[in-house]
């Protein structure tokens, strides 16, 4: 099955609020972390959302380009390819775009897609989220609402931030916020409602004390609670049809237990990144280590082609990243739940 169609998209999101559950957003940086992601969601029969992160397209596009958009565009039509192999839908995004790097990243990619529509050809990607969490609240809007008004007129979804989601990913270091600044508060999802409604679709990333990266239990005081305040008070005066469709960052090494909360509360995405960048590491430095003689040429010896030959440890990395996305489609209930007809 090709990528969703934007319709397929919306009814994938609709689904899951209707349903209370969400689909795992794996972060991709090559051809076997997306063969990963596209084999945990046909074997979970799981509809699902693979997504470029800036660092993850300028990686994938050489280290003699370095270029994230061109990066991007190679990892999105690369998935349009390998997708047509499978019987779920699977929709492209991309992750954290921050104020500095609209004009650069997100408008050519969103121009990308116009491009591809003019021609008669599906949408690149379906949905781009603006990270616009640094700034203060009315310019975060002020920002949005052009970006949602350039998606809307090509049929994708914005995904928007307020508040900001704690710890370092792809290079942006949130470590030292103060713990308000990991909390959006009811008038903020008021205000970003009030803003938005009617422009165009989007997904609304509010924070509740989530951080990025792995952490002991007991380091991250998650507050899903907060979505529930923030969901109430929208509906409240706007009625249902207000609900958000919300995103929850940073969800590696959470609690099954408080992911399922949230879907009570409208989550129909969560990110996870960390879990399956150490999902697809581990079975590799397993290999090293039970292959050390054999993957480097030892005291003049010339090793065995058969462990070193890449195929041989990254096969088991795809495994282990399509493994651990499988766990998360069990804990965000979209197991066996595609839509796919």
């Amino acid at each position: 099955m090709p990528i969703a169609t934007p319709a397929q998209y919306a009814e994938m999101l609709d689904a899951a609020q209707a349903g209370d559950y969400a689909y795992p957003a794996i972060n991709v940086t090559s051809l076997i972390t997306i063969n990963g992601a596209l084999k945990a969601f046909a074997d979970k029969k799981s509809d699902g959302i693979i997504q470029v992160s800036l660092g993850g397209g300028k990686f994938a596009s050489g280290l003699n380009v370095g270029d994230s958009v061109f990066g991007a565009i190679v990892l999105a039509e690369a998935t349009h390819r390998l997708a047509e192999k499978y019987d779920v839908l699977v929709g492209l995004h991309t992750d954290h775009c921050q104020p500095g790097k609209v004009d650069g990243f997100l408008k050519p990619l969103i121009a990308e897609t116009a491009r591809r529509r003019e021609a008669g050809q599906s949408n690149l990607f379906q949905s781009h989220m603006l990270d616009a969490s640094e700034l203060p609240l009315d310019e975060n809007i002020a920002l949005s609402k052009e970006l949602l008004k350039m998606c809307a007129d090509n049929e994708i979804i914005l995904e928007v931030e307020a508040g900001v989601v704690g710890g370092e990913e792809d290079g942006v270091d949130n470590s030292d916020l103060p713990d308000d600044k990991l909390y959006t508060s009811p008038e903020d999802m008021l205000a970003v409602y009030e803003s938005l409604d009617g422009i165009g679709r989007y997904m609304f990333a509010a924070t509740f004390g989530n951080v990025h990266g792995s952490y002991k239990p007991g380091a991250v005081k998650l507050r899903p609670d907060i979505l529930k305040q923030g969901q109430e008070a929208v509906i409240g005066k706007y009625g249902e049809k207000a609900k958000f469709d919300l995103v929850f960052h940073g969800g590696s090494g959470t609690p099954v237990e408080q992911i399922r909360e949230t879907l009570d509360y409208g989550v129909v995405k969560m990110n996870i990144d960390t879990d399956t960048q150490y999902a697809f590491t581990r079975p590799i430095a397993d290999h090293m280590f039970k292959n050390y003689d054999g993957v480097l040429k030892i005291e003049g010896e010339i090793g065995n082609k058969k462990v070193y030959d890449p195929r041989s440890y990254l096969k088991a990395a795809e495994e282990g990243t399509a493994t651990r996305l499988g766990e998360a489609c069990d804990a965000l209930r979209s197991s066996g739940k595609s839509i796919y007809k």
